[in-house]
């Protein structure tokens, strides 16, 4: 088996396993969106997400969507960037109104798993100066930690890797 077949069979094995992830991630999350959740319950975990939505998630994966679009398209299509721009653009427009709806699906997750008064807690919390400075240093604060998880990724990956190499040489097996 070639380079580019293994390689074919590992990035097809890796679109299947993100399906099988996506289908798994859905079926355990329906008997959540599945209960019928009391209006003013579903408010107060909405008041949440809006309080704690600094990163604003749903721009920031439309970019990222957008991005992995373009450089799709490009890579493979550089003589059309221009029309390629334009198309994005208008679809993200088509799709600046529908915030709504992805923040309302994440109250939902909230409010099943929240009673009210878990979420009026809540609530005040990050309607108080502490919840406020948390929210706001959230992000920043989540960037450090990827900085620091791509670090100690990056240091122990080649550690890890020999340690197994090592083992399996012990083993009698070369690789």
């Amino acid at each position: 088996m070639g380079i580019s077949t293994m390689t074919g069979v590992i990035v097809r094995s890796k679109a299947l396993l993100a399906v099988a992830l996506s289908a798994l991630v859905l079926a355990l999350s329906v008997p959540a969106f599945a209960q019928e959740v009391p209006p003013e319950q579903l408010a107060l975990a909405r008041k949440y997400i809006d309080l704690t939505d600094r990163a604003a998630v749903y721009e920031t994966t439309l970019v990222e969507i957008a991005i992995g679009t373009m450089r799709q398209i490009v890579q493979q299509n550089p003589e059309i960037s221009e029309q390629t721009d334009a198309a994005i653009s208008k679809v993200l427009e088509e799709y600046k109104g529908r915030k709504g709806e992805l923040l309302d699906q994440f109250a939902r997750v909230y409010a099943v798993r929240f009673t009210i008064e878990e979420l009026q807690e809540i609530v005040a919390f990050y309607e108080s100066p502490t919840g406020q400075k948390l929210s706001a240093a959230n992000s920043e604060a989540n960037i450090d930690l990827q900085r620091v998880l791509q670090v100690f990724t990056t240091n122990v990956r080649p550690e890890f890797f020999a340690k197994v190499r090592a083992d399996l040489r012990a083993q009698g097996i070369a690789i």
